[in-house]
């Protein structure tokens, strides 16, 4: 049991015609660690994460949205059913990243909400959003070669790929992981 609520007070919701992304609430942190949970939605991330795992990924979201005012919202449907979640997030890395500090466009949904074109429709309203509260220059995207799903949504956004800024990380297992990069055009974006 928790000791206190300390997620965000539904301050902020961005609507688009079929979803509402809102500031996450302690009832998003069930669907949510159960999202985690899915081997086959966690397949192209190194597998299902913990509900320890999820609930500090949680933790960093609220986080994130504290100090920067741009994070990974919670994604609902219309009558309020958990379906993931999408938005610019900030990246604090390890110091040997090879990115360092950035802005990245992220989206992540539950099985069911899969082939629904939800994570464009959202996409596009988190980069709307964060572009005018923040004023943001660069905002990046990436994923796996083998992510062909997130691939294409980010052609589906327009974004450019930036083979320049790819790079890969090890696995728990001791594999490589290569990472492409794609770069979010901020005037397409801008209102």
């Amino acid at each position: 049991m928790r000791a206190a609520d300390h997620t965000l007070p539904n301050v902020d919701l961005i609507l688009s015609p079929r979803l509402r992304l809102c500031s996450w609430r302690d009832d998003h942190r069930e669907p949510f660690s159960g999202m985690h949970a899915d081997p086959e939605v966690m397949a192209d991330l190194g597998g299902p994460a913990t509900r320890e795992q999820s609930d500090a990924k949680f933790d960093r979201y609220v986080q994130a949205y504290r100090e920067y005012g741009t994070s990974r919202w919670a994604v609902e449907d219309l009558d309020g059913v958990f379906l993931g979640y999408c938005g610019v997030m900030p990246r604090m890395p390890a110091p040997d990243h090879p990115l360092g500090f950035h802005h990245e466009i992220g989206w992540r949904f539950k099985r069911a909400a899969w082939g629904r074109g939800y994570a464009t429709e959202c996409a596009k309203a988190a980069l709307e959003h964060a572009i005018a509260r923040t004023g943001l220059s660069d905002i990046i995207a990436y994923t796996g070669p083998d992510n062909l799903r997130s691939q294409a949504v980010m052609k589906r956004l327009a974004l450019r790929r930036d083979p320049t800024k790819d790079f890969s990380f090890d696995l728990p297992d001791g594999a490589m992981f290569p990472v492409l990069v794609w770069s979010v055009e901020i005037e397409r974006y801008q209102k």
